[in-house]
């Protein structure tokens, strides 16, 4: 069990305790522990009671209940608290703007027991009636259960990629598999999925069999459904290896990408898909592009793009460390992006007035500047990148005076802060940052988080307008629950030339790897090599700052 999942429990505990009103100093305790835990870079799975007593933060009580995890998976008082607690009420937790206390006064003092029943009580306006409420938060409260119905049973990406795999390699192992492959929006690769899709040629009495000795399968006309490890829903469409490559390439394909080949004479039998394509004069096109989206119009002129890929990759641009709320510390982030392959590392810890994560005051920048020099002889020739994620305030300005961003080798601006924006407001605000001289990269541009939070809204042809016009990069923020700026908007920024840096966010070095999510998305919006900005090396990424430099103050 990760640390993430470890805190997570003892998060879960302080929560539940609180909700049912447990002793405050224990539930501060395990709040703190939760906080401690998960900042730690050691992994705590496998380590005796003497080992993880030893650690800094972890008293005794702490303790054994990490082994108890690393054990049965849980501890004894969260089973017994979680056991206690209606699974309705559960819920709620899931819902923003309310925590325990207010959780607690819902379920005990007004009977409401589910995430329905509180819908029904905001639309009669029974919540904002409630002590220590109001309008504000009622209005607030339905529109978080309204988006968490919205995307009932969707997940991201990344959370089904990993039993998806899993499964198919497992399956691919059996003798009576002849072929199989994902498929659907999974092969696609889009960035939230209802299920795992796989395509399966194979002796259909032996598969069904094989799934039935461990779990319960739904049988369809050509297809099974069933749910797998931990009760992801997979559909496995069924078929011969003679039909195999015609049913992969349907399968795959997004309505619109069908339609509009249809129309144009493709003959779906031809053989492989790039037999499929070419029957019909098209150019192949890699499975996460099928959306139907201008893709056919490329490919039949022979304009599609080389896309992108993970290897192509020189540098990991915005992360963060422990100087504002990161996991791991400057260093070791700097050796383990070395260790990598990458040739460097830009590092953007929040601005001031980001005090929630711990942001920089003037007096932190000196001191991780100076550590930054110090690092960089001892690493050369790779080298880290004074850069800062600063905040985009209320008025469009950016965190912190000029002469203070003028110390740093790139900025990343982003809105953290007043997300409940108009579009007009939003619009001011990010058009005032982009024309900042001293915004490099424009980050996370909408603010969204996917199946949690919706963006704020934007006119985003304007918005690339203008970071085209000021020479602005566009950050594609690779964190699996952002992937902002939206795919969909790449084509139009790339016929801007406005350049793409596939950016991390990490902040530990495991989130380095988010931006294998951040390519698969990319890849879907016809990002190529020569229009991402992290994908140059650190002598054309030094150029380009210093052409920014140049163009912006002479």
């Amino acid at each position: 069990m990760t640390n993430e999942e470890i805190a997570e429990l003892f998060k879960w505990y302080a929560n539940l305790s609180e909700l049912h009103d447990g002793n405050p100093f224990k539930i501060k305790s395990y709040a703190a522990a939760a906080f401690k835990i998960d900042k730690l870079s050691t992994p705590l799975e496998g380590k005796s009671v003497a080992e993880l007593e030893a650690m800094e933060g972890i008293g005794k009580s702490i303790a054994q209940k990490i082994f108890e995890i690393n054990q049965s998976g849980s501890f004894t008082e969260l089973v017994e608290l979680i056991n206690d607690t209606p699974q309705g009420v559960i819920d709620l937790f899931k819902v923003k703007g309310i925590g325990p206390k207010k959780i607690a006064y819902i379920w005990k003092q007004l009977g409401i027991e589910s995430m329905g029943e509180l819908l029904y009580a905001c639309n009669e306006n029974r919540l904002a009636q409630a002590k220590g409420f109001g309008l504000k938060t009622q209005q607030a409260v339905k529109e978080s259960i309204e988006f968490i119905f919205s995307n009932a049973n969707k997940f991201h990406y990344a959370k089904l990629e990993k039993p998806a795999l899993q499964l198919l390699n497992e399956l691919q192992q059996q003798p009576f598999v002849s072929r199989i492959s994902f498929t659907g929006e999974l092969r696609r690769k889009n960035e939230t999925l209802d299920h795992i899709s796989l395509l399966i040629a194979a002796n259909q009495t032996q598969l069904l069999a094989y799934l039935q000795n461990s779990m319960e399968v739904s049988v369809h006309e050509n297809h099974l459904s069933f749910r797998y490890n931990e009760g992801y829903p997979v559909s496995v469409i069924l078929t011969d290896e003679a039909h195999f490559d015609e049913t992969l390439f349907i399968s795959t394909a997004a309505p619109p990408h069908l339609k509009q080949l249809e129309q144009a004479g493709v003959n779906f039998k031809a053989g492989n898909e790039v037999a499929i394509y070419a029957s019909a004069g098209f150019a192949f096109i890699e499975p996460e592009m099928r959306e139907g989206l201008g893709e056919l119009g490329k490919a039949k002129n022979n304009k599609l793009p080389q896309l992108i890929t993970y290897q192509q990759l020189k540098g990991v641009l915005h992360n963060h460390t422990t100087y504002s709320d990161g996991a791991n510390t400057l260093a070791e982030m700097a050796s383990f992006c070395k260790e990598q392959g990458f040739e460097y590392l830009g590092i953007c810890d929040h601005s001031k007035s980001a005090q929630y994560a711990g942001g920089l005051k003037e007096a932190d920048i000196i001191k991780q500047h100076a550590e930054i020099d110090a690092l960089n002889k001892e690493l050369a020739p790779f080298k880290i990148y004074k850069g800062i994620e600063s905040d985009i305030l209320g008025d469009g300005a950016l965190d912190y005076s000029n002469d203070v961003l003028a110390s740093f080798d790139f900025v990343v601006a982003s809105v953290h802060s007043n997300l409940k924006m108009s579009e007009e407001k939003a619009m001011s605000r990010l058009l005032k940052a982009i024309e900042n001289p001293y915004t490099d990269i424009l980050g996370h541009p909408s603010g969204r988080l996917l199946l949690m939070r919706e963006g704020y809204p934007l006119d985003y042809h304007t918005l690339i307008d203008a970071c085209a016009a000021n020479g602005v990069a566009i950050e594609l923020n690779a964190n699996p629950y952002r992937l902002d700026l939206d795919w969909r908007y790449l084509d139009y920024a790339l016929n801007k030339q406005v350049l793409i840096s596939i950016n991390p966010d990490a902040h530990e070095t495991a989130g380095f790897f988010d931006m294998h999510f951040g390519i698969n998305v990319a890849r879907k919006g016809g990002l190529y090599k020569e229009m991402c900005l992290n994908a140059k090396d650190k002598n054309a990424f030094e150029t380009w700052l210093q052409q920014r430099r140049k163009q912006k103050f002479g």
